[in-house]
């Protein structure tokens, strides 16, 4: 029997997508880092319209820490 947290994580393969009119492959892009987790949109993998999207909580946030700038050479 399985137990609980092997179904935490779940991953899309194919979605319905409403310009195909059919459930298609997806591709998944992130979108933002937010504080609470990473949110990810699912396109369609045949015309690149948006399908869904889900937020990971597992995942890590940026985190900022204090110094000097950053130096950019050309």
């Amino acid at each position: 029997m399985a137990r609980q947290g092997d179904y935490k994580n779940f991953e899309a393969t194919a979605l319905f997508c409403p310009r195909c009119k059919m459930a298609m492959p997806v591709r998944k892009r992130l979108l933002l880092v937010l504080s609470e987790g990473e949110k990810y949109e699912y396109l369609c993998a045949r015309c690149g319209c948006s399908v869904g999207d889900k937020i990971e909580k597992g995942a890590q946030g940026l985190h900022l820490t204090k110094g000097s700038p950053p130096v950019i050479i050309r």
